[in-house]
């Protein structure tokens, strides 16, 4: 009699071991909380889609990645987004790679090419599919950070107070810049840039201190409320197509369980599809409706397109001034040159 329950209590026990293990799987399943701050406002189109992809990485992962999302650099300011995730403030940094080029110029070409890509495809093309993630993360890893994916509205539009109609137009022009080689290119150009914060634009230009900004493309410069001051743009977009980034501390990145690596990523890269086809549908409504209040687009010849990339050009050999630099210039030169966008 004992002989034949052995067997049934060994199964019985063997059974209740799997259930207490897939039990303690499910309470013990991974957990990831991230802060994360983004320089975008919840009024912009940006700062929407950023809320979409914090709420696709939750379903994606069932749960188990929590974002506490910081909009409109409510923590610090967005150049210092970067060094709050690197030292533990803050877990990852959503603004962008060239607000970091006092640290090597190298993340300009981690972020805008200025005038060098003509649309987001074409820059998603080289992350893709020309060793961008690997090309990058050398330049992360030795900031403590990981590069984990871009998203790019597409080419921006300027705001002034003054006609933007040509490059002369930029004589003395006083106007709200990013940091980086777009401050160069323009100073170079006869403008006065000034370097301050995304969220400081609209009181400056409203109390005249600029003439005009480069922020964002005409979608969220409409959200940034800035053509309700300046009554000039240029449309299309063609003097800078910054990519925003999403970089976390190494640590934190390197201590996520392999699936949600994935999730972040693959979620990264359907925001960029979804960011930049929207901004393209949106920005032709935009136009629309700004030309309707009576503001002026203006779209430059391709005379003065010429004089720009001339200046950008040379810009960009006199920015790329250490070996990072360099070769990040030379990958994106070299990619570009191989589509036939660039002799």
């Amino acid at each position: 009699m004992f002989k034949t329950l052995k067997p049934t209590i060994r199964l019985v026990s063997a059974g209740m071991a799997v259930l207490l293990a897939v039990s303690m799987g499910t309470a013990g399943a991974a957990e990831t909380r991230l802060r994360i701050q983004t320089h975008f406002s919840t009024e912009t189109l940006s700062g929407q889609m950023a809320q979409e992809f914090i709420d696709d990485i939750s379903a994606m992962s069932n749960g188990e990645i929590q974002v506490e999302m910081f909009f409109s650099s409510s923590v610090v300011k967005s150049a210092e987004t970067f060094d709050a995730a690197a030292t533990g403030i803050l877990d990852c940094d959503m603004t962008g790679g060239s607000y970091q080029t006092g640290k090597n110029p190298a993340f300009q070409f981690a972020g805008d090419l200025l005038g060098g890509y003509q649309n987001p495809y074409q820059q998603m093309a080289w992350l893709l599919h020309a060793g961008g993630y690997e090309k990058l993360n050398e330049l992360y890893n030795a900031h403590n950070m990981e590069f984990i994916g871009w998203w790019i509205p597409g080419p921006e539009s300027l705001s002034s107070t003054k006609p933007i109609r040509n490059v002369e137009d930029f004589k003395n022009w006083k106007f709200r810049s990013p940091p980086g080689m777009a401050t160069m290119v323009f100073k170079n150009l006869g403008a006065s840039p000034i370097v301050m914060d995304f969220n400081e634009i609209f009181t400056a230009l409203e109390s005249g201190i600029i003439d005009g900004a480069d922020a964002a493309n005409l979608t969220n410069n409409v959200g940034l409320g800035l053509y309700d001051i300046a009554e000039h743009t240029n449309f299309p977009g063609f003097h800078s197509m910054p990519a925003d980034h999403l970089t976390c501390r190494k640590d934190v990145w390197d201590a996520m369980p392999d699936h949600h690596k994935a999730i972040m990523k693959v979620a990264m890269q359907a925001l960029a599809l979804r960011n930049s086809t929207i901004n393209e549908v949106k920005n032709a409504q935009t136009a629309k409706d700004l030309r309707a209040k009576g503001i002026n687009l203006y779209e430059w010849s391709p005379e003065e397109l010429a004089k720009y990339r001339d200046a950008v050009q040379k810009g960009w050999t006199e920015f790329a001034t250490t070996p990072e630099a360099k070769a990040l210039l030379e990958s994106h030169i070299a990619f570009l040159r191989d589509l036939g966008a660039m002799k």
